[in-house]
């Protein structure tokens, strides 16, 4: 029988270094990003597909894509993927994405940890701002469209994390830091704990 994936979730703020991070990550640890941002990015721009008009509206909203269709998503990533340790960023966003992913996922996969990247709101939008301004392609990197991320992530994720670190399984890093620095909180982390 196959191993389990092992899968470690990474939270934070919009503009917080995850994906920064989770590419450090990569290089040093032999994980596999899998963005559920840019899963249901890529789902969306798929021709025909029958998700992208109800997914692009979710992420013009800034509000959570149904829970069944990320896993999916996630899942199948998971199958094509060539090794079995996994970043999933981004998600859960909410109690409805974590209780979607243990009934969808639960037998499946062993959840290691959450690695929560901590940031200031205003050093988030500045980089979402900029990230924006350079072109990232991004229909939701926009202050608009982050007033809305931002509402959604203390309403609805900061719980999650909060679920997670009762259980003792989030390991929190400051991720206001240069990438570097950040890094560094990071690699200690990871070599203590996966």
């Amino acid at each position: 029988m196959a191993l389990k994936p092992e899968v470690v979730f990474v939270l934070g703020a919009p503009g917080a270094g995850k994906g920064t991070q989770c590419k450090k990550i990569v290089d040093n640890f032999g994980f596999i990003h899998l963005s559920a941002g840019d899963l249901l990015r890529a789902e969306r721009n798929t021709p025909g597909s029958q998700y992208g008009e109800l997914i692009e509206n979710h992420i013009r909203n800034g509000t959570i894509v149904p829970v069944e269709i990320t896993c999916r998503l996630i899942e199948e990533a998971m199958k094509a993927a060539s090794s079995n340790k996994f970043l999933i960023d981004g998600f859960p966003r909410n109690k409805d994405n974590l209780d979607g992913w243990n009934n969808e996922m639960g037998e499946k996969a062993d959840v290691k940890f959450i690695l929560f990247i901590d940031c200031s709101v205003e050093a988030c939008v500045e980089r979402c701002l900029k990230r924006g301004a350079e072109g990232s392609g991004r229909s939701d990197d926009n202050i608009k469209s982050l007033k809305k991320r931002f509402r959604t992530f203390h309403e609805d994720t900061l719980p999650i994390v909060k679920l997670y670190s009762e259980k003792g399984m989030v390991l929190k890093v400051d991720g206001a830091e240069d990438p570097e620095t950040v890094f560094g909180q990071i690699q200690e982390l990871f070599q203590k704990h996966s």
